[in-house]
């Protein structure tokens, strides 16, 4: 429910905080005093449209911010949960109405669209007014309503299941056959491809594997004389290694004569020929690697070139030519394997349609079903709000081509104001003052079904008065009991019912070159002065005093 509303800045508002609570709380005040203001700012709070006149003259910025109590399974959580909001135990909606036209807003002070603010709004209160269409003159929300009525809401959440089942399994009996019938189109230049990369037998990395391996037998061919050169210098027949072999045993023969002299040489020498024995084996393992067969170099060009061939006719990487033969591959089976896939896909779309068709029939005349006693209940309000020769009716239209989410029904709700005439919509057929009455008649039905917890009625019960306006009264009291109502009104009857009772008006300031618009919530004393106000105008009567102190015991 709305716990606080906070106004800064906005037309004749220069600060205004208003604390509420729950049961049905009135707003009274003279004509022009800023009902009307009052509304409009709480309505931009909920998402409504952006004015720049909003904003107080000689400011460049007006806000209003609107904090809510929200029941943790309230489905503003969810909304909350989806855009990532935080969610903490109060929902505090705030609007800034900038000078130039431009709006912000902001969801427990994280920034968000106006389009998730509106959402929030919608969800957490509903307005109801003479002219109103944002409420339950939206043909849209007639079949939530009658379903959650009837206690279908289960059952139509299953429909728009089943309903997104079938959508799926027929979107993939429609991808599947589209993509068999390009393959079919293809199938010649598929199997023709498929036979050539399957002979090709491409490997994914072979086109770094055979460029590494040429590039090394390319430049090898060019080194491998010079290696051999110097493998006939240290191993060949003028190689000086045995020499040297021969000069080490002679000296080692001396060492015994001369040590001092010997030894020295006979390391250096010893060192040197482990060198050149070491040298020795490098080489050979040259030898060996740059040893080729010219056949090999041609079989790997070959094979690189023919693999970048393949590349170039197929406009793909080398490297995704295996890739692709599987594509073409998975292309074949699928001519030759589609026909009995679709079919089965097929099979499988019949019963998701059937499973849906025959939830939505049972639906359907459980909607007829809850239409029914929904038209008795409302009818039976309309007496006592002096629409005894009115008659409500809910319009079920099936039609099981128009299927959707929502199953097969279009529901509105229609009303015939006199007999003998013409029944229709809601919207287009009750003059001002009866469509309010009509949709407070429906709120009293719906109160604890499908209803925001917190409704708003602006002067519904303009037009009307005497018997009329305290049945108004006591329905707006009787909503009270299960939601938060607030109610702008001018009937005293309305205003005897409140649970709490608040009186706008201007005050004049700066020695009355500027007028605000005031709050104020009156104690029962102020109470019953106000309501006397309302039943005699400009001059209280004791009469009226009397006639106000009957209606709060009556209401009480």
């Amino acid at each position: 429910m709305l716990s606080r509303l906070s106004i800064r800045d906005i037309v004749l508002i220069d600060r205004l905080d208003i604390d509420f609570a729950g049961g049905l709380a009135v707003l009274t005040g003279e004509t022009g005093a800023g009902k009307s203001i009052l509304l409009d700012s709480f309505a931009l709070a909920l998402g409504g449209r952006g004015d720049q006149n909003l904003v107080r003259q000689g400011v460049e910025q007006g806000q209003v911010i609107a904090v809510f109590e929200v029941s943790p399974k309230h489905p503003a959580r969810a909304l909350l949960k989806s855009n990532d909001i935080a969610a903490d135990d109060e929902l505090i909606l705030r609007r800034v109405q900038l000078s130039d036209g431009r709006t912000r807003a902001f969801v427990n002070d994280q920034p968000v669209s106006v389009q998730v603010m509106k959402q929030l709004g919608q969800a957490l209160v509903e307005i109801h007014g003479q002219h109103d269409d944002r409420a339950l003159v939206d043909a849209g929300t007639h079949r939530n309503l009658l379903d959650a009525y009837g206690a279908l809401e289960a059952d139509a959440a299953k429909v728009g299941t089943l309903w997104d089942a079938r959508r799926a399994t027929q979107d993939a009996v429609d991808s599947h056959r589209a993509a068999v019938e390009r393959a079919q189109r293809e199938s010649d230049w598929l199997r023709h491809s498929v036979d050539e990369l399957d002979k090709l037998s491409p490997q994914p990395g072979e086109e770094t594997t055979l460029a590494t391996r040429r590039t090394v037998m390319m430049q090898s061919e060019k080194v491998a004389e010079d290696l051999r050169d110097a493998y006939d210098v240290l191993a060949g027949s003028n190689s000086s290694v045995p020499a040297l072999s021969g000069v080490i045993r002679r000296l080692e023969r001396r060492a015994t004569q001369a040590p001092s002299l010997v030894e020295p040489a006979v390391k250096s020498l010893d060192v040197a020929l482990n060198a050149l024995e070491e040298t020795r084996g490098h080489l050979e393992a040259a030898l060996r690697t740059a040893d080729f067969d010219p056949a090999e170099l041609e079989r790997n060009e070959e094979r690189l070139f023919a693999l970048r061939a393949a590349g170039r006719k197929y406009n793909v990487p080398v490297d995704d030519l295996a890739a692709l033969a599987l594509k073409y591959n998975n292309d074949i089976a699928l001519i030759d394997a589609g026909e009995a896939q679709l079919k089965t896909l097929v099979a499988a779309a019949a019963k998701a349609d059937a499973d849906f068709r025959k939830a939505a029939e049972v639906l359907s005349k459980a909607r007829v079903k809850a239409a029914v006693a929904l038209d008795k209940a409302v009818n039976a309000e309309l007496k006592p709000l002096k629409l005894e020769r009115a008659n409500f009716s809910t319009e079920i239209e099936t039609d099981a081509a128009a299927a959707g989410p929502n199953g097969i029904d279009r529901v509105e709700f229609w009303v015939q104001t006199n007999p003998g005439t013409k029944p229709g919509p809601l919207m287009k057929i009750a003059s001002g003052g009866e469509l309010a009455r009509f949709l407070l008649a429906l709120k009293v039905v719906l109160a604890d079904r499908g209803s925001a917890p917190t409704l708003v009625f602006d002067e519904i019960d303009t037009g009307v008065g005497g018997a009329v306006a305290d049945a108004i009264g006591v329905r707006l009291a009787r909503l009270a009991n299960g939601v938060q109502v607030l109610a702008v009104t001018h009937a005293p009857q309305v205003a005897a019912q409140a649970d709490r009772h608040y009186v706008i008006s201007k005050a004049a300031l700066e020695k009355g070159k500027r007028v605000a618009t005031r709050v104020t919530e009156v104690a029962e004393d102020r109470r019953r002065e106000e309501i006397a106000r309302m039943l005699a105008g400009a001059e209280i009567t004791n009469e009226a005093r009397a006639a106000a102190e009957r209606l709060i015991k009556a209401a009480s």
